[in-house]
This record gives structure tokens, C-alpha cells and sequence, in this order.
């Protein structure tokens, strides 16, 4: 156990410093582009989001894992967090917002930036499952708890610090069985006060790099049981979507 937690402090650590360090690296380099005006008005960059998923996939890379676990994370953290990039600078205008919304447009013949981050990150899901897994079914499995956690993340992005706070939440219990869950909580407390301030958000790049690093975790850690389980919860959670952003919206309100 202490073995455990002393890797666990070791990628936590490596996280935050890296995260912190891109942060305030990209902050001394504004660009209109990054910035948004949140929920209160106010003026807040995205720098978060890049930041994060670097401190992630870093915090990640350092561990003593199997090469194809260390390599599965890495890359759905980088894809998940590339995808969520993509929307966010692509698709901010875009007011369409979930899953049913995009497969309409796309069924119209029309690509949006959300169609694109929904068939990435499934993908890259898919691919970190497929090194996570030996057989057909659990590879599939494996891939639908990544892309769903992602997605999950995303979902509860609602109001500053909400989503930090589900990683820290989701994550913790995950130490106690291995240290994979270290890194997205490093990587998201390392910016958690000026996410609070609202200086800076996560936004799609950084929630959909967490929620990946988080589904790794959970795969890495379950037996086919288990990936049942979460798989169907995050399917549901994926479906009534809009009814976990407005639920997150209540808390967050309180």
C-alpha cells in the first residue's frame, strides 16, 4: 500500500508541476481565440484545458505500469483532450450542444466540430481499449467506459470548478487500487484555485482529457463485471445528458 501511494505522489506531483508550469507558460501569450466570456460575463482564457491534458498524459507516463497501459492512457488522454481542442476553437459559435444535436446535423449532411469530437474520442477510446484488452468483447467495453467518462466530464463543465471537483471525487477512491487516478488529480488541483477565481476554465479540452484519464483508470481496475456496470451508467448518463448538466447546474447553484 505505501509503494502505491508513494507512485501515486510521484505522478500526482509530476502532474501539477507540468500542468502549473504550461498554464502560466501560455498565460504570458494571450490570444483572443482562447478566451470566452463565462456564465457571470466575465472574461475567463481556456488555458486550463491544454494544461491539464499535458499534465495528465505526463503524470501518467511516469508510472511503473506495463508499457501498453502507460501507452493507453497517453494516448486517450491526447486525443480526448486533441478532440475537445478542436471544438472548442472550431465549434465555439456552434450553439447546438450534445450528442443528438450533432447526429442530426450530421444525418443533414453537416459535420459539425461536436460530431468530430464524438467520433474521436469514440475511436481513440477504442484504440486505448484495444491495448488495455485481449478479447473483442471487453476491447469494445473498454472503449465505451473511456469515451463515456470523457463525456461525463464534460457534462458536469457547468459552472468553474464543477468539474475539477468530479475528478477529484471520481478519482480518489481509484488510489486505494492504483495510482493511475493520480494524474488527472494533480494535473486539475494544480489549477482548481484559478478555476475558482475565474480566471481560466477547463472547457472541452481539459474535461474530455480527465474524464479519458479517469476511464483508463477504471478499465485498468475492473473485471468484465465491472466494465458491464459502468459501461451502462455512462451510456445513461450519455443519453439523458442534458438532465446531468441541468442536475449539475442545481448543485453548483446551491
Amino acid at each position: 500500500m505505501g509503494a502505491m501511494f508513494s507512485k501515486a505522489a510521484v505522478s500526482g506531483a509530476v502532474a501539477a508541476a507540468v500542468a502549473g508550469g504550461v498554464y502560466r507558460a501560455l498565460r504570458t501569450r494571450p490570444r483572443r481565440r482562447w478566451q470566452r466570456t463565462n456564465y457571470a460575463g466575465r472574461t475567463v482564457d481556456l488555458y486550463a484545458g491544454p494544461a491539464v491534458a499535458l499534465g495528465a498524459a505526463a503524470g501518467t507516463a511516469v508510472l511503473p505500469l506495463p508499457a501498453r497501459t502507460r501507452y493507453a492512457a497517453v494516448l486517450a488522454v491526447l486525443a480526448a483532450g486533441g478532440c475537445g481542442a478542436y471544438d472548442d476553437l472550431v465549434g465555439a459559435d456552434d450553439p447546438r450542444r450534445g450528442f443528438r444535436a450533432h447526429l442530426g446535423a450530421l444525418r443533414d449532411g453537416e459535420v459539425t466540430s461536436g460530431a468530430v469530437k464524438l467520433f474521436g474520442i469514440g475511436a481513440a477510446g477504442l484504440a486505448a481499449g484495444a491495448l488495455l484488452r485481449e478479447l473483442p468483447v471487453d476491447r469494445v467495453l473498454a472503449g465505451v467506459v473511456i469515451a463515456g467518462s470523457a463525456h461525463l466530464v464534460n457534462l458536469m463543465d457547468v459552472r468553474p470548478v464543477v468539474a475539477a471537483a468530479t475528478v477529484l471525487a471520481l478519482g480518489a477512491p481509484g488510489l486505494s487500487a492504483g495510482a493511475l487516478t493520480a494524474a488527472p488529480m494533480g494535473a486539475v488541483a494544480a489549477l482548481v484555485a484559478d478555476d475558482l477565481g475565474e480566471r481560466t476554465m477547463i472547457g472541452d479540452t481539459g474535461a474530455h482529457a480527465l474524464g479519458a484519464a479517469l476511464g483508463v483508470a477504471i478499465v485498468a481496475g475492473r473485471g468484465r463485471a465491472g466494465l458491464v456496470a459502468h459501461a451502462a451508467g455512462l451510456v445513461a448518463a450519455t443519453v439523458y445528458g442534458d438532465r446531468v448538466s441541468r442536475l449539475a447546474h442545481m448543485l453548483s447553484d446551491r
